[in-house]
């Protein structure tokens, strides 16, 4: 474990400053959905990507857009659809004026990616997406194409409207570190989203960080301590979600798969970011609990009884908590 520098307390001081700027910089665009904004830009910070469920027109596009105004990031839309290829979203070689071939970059390459409606699309495409996410770079004709930091995909799933779609494999899941639940507003955030966008009034984010600063958070997100006990709590948690014979009996009577260990790691990474959030140098246990469903959500799989029972994901996940 790296030691922490005076250097590292001034970072940790200024990362609650910008984050609180960047909060109300959202704001003036987005009304409500704070937890969400929350999870995005833990995600970001945290070098991972994000999938948000929700109903259409919960402004979710708005919400991705706002936040690469205000981080000052390229920003890529790529409208998922059964006939979308694998090409058009890396890119493809064409023959210029010269008889060369030429590569054109796909939207890959952007800083910010939303993956719109990601299970519209057939599992050829979504797997191009896969190496980009993980590798964070593209292979084209057998060329290797890296993609600029920071990057990060936000991908968007549709929870009602399932026919036609192709849901996405446990593995590809795996890839997102946080699954992100959007609700409806709140009857008040409801009434401020119609006055605002029914008048003739338009508002905008100001650039609040630049790229740099990003990496920079990043890298110090990754370099805080974190306390064995946190360490332990966050890996145990993980290992409760496995059905076997130490497993509690709402993970053995309910579940057929529990999480692997990226959902170990992202929990430390996550309540990492938290606790900076926060003001704090160092993950607690509130931390890891904090950030605990939305990373596990996506990583666990109900079994039969568990439907017929009428036992969703989140009661699961409480009682392991």
């Amino acid at each position: 474990m790296s030691e922490v520098t005076s250097e590292d307390v001034r970072a940790v001081e200024e990362f609650g400053v910008k984050y609180k700027t960047l909060q109300k910089e959202i704001a003036k665009v987005i009304v409500g959905q704070d937890e969400v904004i929350k999870f995005v830009l833990i995600s970001i910070f945290s070098k991972g990507h994000c999938l948000l469920v929700g109903v259409p027109g919960l402004a979710k596009t708005l919400l991705v857009n706002t936040i690469s105004e205000a981080l000052g990031l390229d920003f890529s839309r790529i409208q998922f659809t059964p006939d979308l290829m694998p090409s058009d979203i890396i890119g493809s070689e064409i023959l210029d004026e010269n008889r060369n071939f030429k590569f054109i970059k796909g939207p890959i390459f952007s800083n910010i990616i939303l993956a719109d409606e990601i299970n519209r699309t057939p599992p050829k495409t979504q797997a191009a997406l896969l190496e980009a996410m993980q590798e964070k770079s593209v292979t084209a004709n057998g060329h290797h194409y890296k993609l600029e930091p920071p990057f990060f995909v936000l991908a968007t799933q549709n929870p009602i409207e399932q026919e036609g779609t192709y849901p996405l494999p446990e593995a590809q899941l795996d890839r997102f570190m946080f699954n992100v639940w959007v609700d409806y507003p709140s009857f008040e955030e409801e009434l401020a989203v119609v006055k605002a966008t029914t008048a003739n009034v338009s508002s905008q984010a100001n650039k609040v960080l630049s790229s740099e600063e990003i990496i920079k958070y990043q890298n110090l997100v990754r370099k805080i301590p974190i306390a064995d006990n946190v360490l332990e709590y966050a890996v145990r948690l993980a290992g409760k979600t496995r059905p076997n014979e130490n497993a509690p009996e709402v993970v053995s009577k309910y579940l057929n798969w529990g999480a692997g260990p990226r959902a170990s790691q992202f929990l430390v990474v996550g309540a990492k970011c938290h606790a900076l959030i926060n003001g704090k140098f160092s993950p607690d246990i509130e931390d890891v609990q904090a950030v605990a469903a939305s990373v596990l959500r996506h990583r666990i799989v109900r079994n039969y009884r568990a439907e017929a029972d009428g036992y969703t994901v989140e009661k699961i996940i409480s009682e392991i908590l």
